[in-house]
């Protein structure tokens, strides 16, 4: 099915001849789709691939940096492309999901510890707080100025949030200066990111949503 929206929101359908495919429905429905999926896996797969063991340098390196992007795309880059592309409810609920998720992940490593809910509950804020705020910041626009601007702004504000509330919890491991500034510059750079994939996934709305010919 093809949709168009005009000025006034009306939606109009047509539906698409089974022998219509494009060389985008090929490149955007199978093939990136299934490279994402083998670089996910690669990605957790690093420190094996490194090799050394618990006590080698390099693999604590490749381990944190597997658990920061892990982090990075399910904290902040899922809520805020919702925010950016649909809206501030989409965001914020998608940020909820995901941040109940994540915490989740990190309910039994926390366990038992003193102040822990308060470092779980940071995770489910801080990506509902990144998802409304770029949505309502955004307001589905595709300029990729305001988008670039709405992530950074909703992404940053997420990041110091997260880490204020961190800092009220006995069992929080994320302090100092240093603590800050990688929290908060990690989330810039995934809004920079989400902000490019956001106005590439305009530009192929924009095509597959474009209105016939009727002349």
């Amino acid at each position: 099915m093809y949709l168009w929206i005009n000025s006034a929101d009306q939606a109009l359908t047509m539906s698409n001849d089974w022998k219509k495919w494009t060389k985008n429905d090929i490149i955007f429905g199978t093939i990136l789709p299934t490279i994402a999926v083998f670089v996910i896996v690669l990605i957790s797969k690093l420190p094996l691939l490194v090799g050394g063991g618990f006590d080698d340098p390099t693999f604590g390196i490749i381990i944190g940096i597997t658990m920061e992007i892990l982090e990075l795309v399910v904290i902040v880059g899922v809520p805020l492309a919702l925010g950016l592309l649909w809206n501030q409810w989409a965001g914020g609920a998608s940020g909820f999901l995901m941040g109940t998720f994540y915490a989740l992940y990190w309910a039994n490593s926390f366990h038992g510890i003193s102040g822990s809910g308060t470092v779980l509950l940071a995770y489910i804020l801080s990506p509902m707080l990144i998802g409304y705020m770029a949505g309502a910041l955004n307001k589905r626009s595709d300029n990729f100025k305001r988008l670039l601007i709405s992530g950074i702004t909703a992404s940053t504000i997420g990041g110091i949030v997260l880490f204020a509330i961190f800092q009220m919890s006995p069992a929080n491991v994320v302090t100092g200066t240093f603590g800050f500034v990688l929290t908060v510059l990690t989330r810039i750079l995934a809004a920079v990111l989400t902000a490019v994939v956001a106005k590439v996934f305009f530009w192929y709305g924009m095509e597959a949503q474009k209105p016939p010919n009727i002349s």
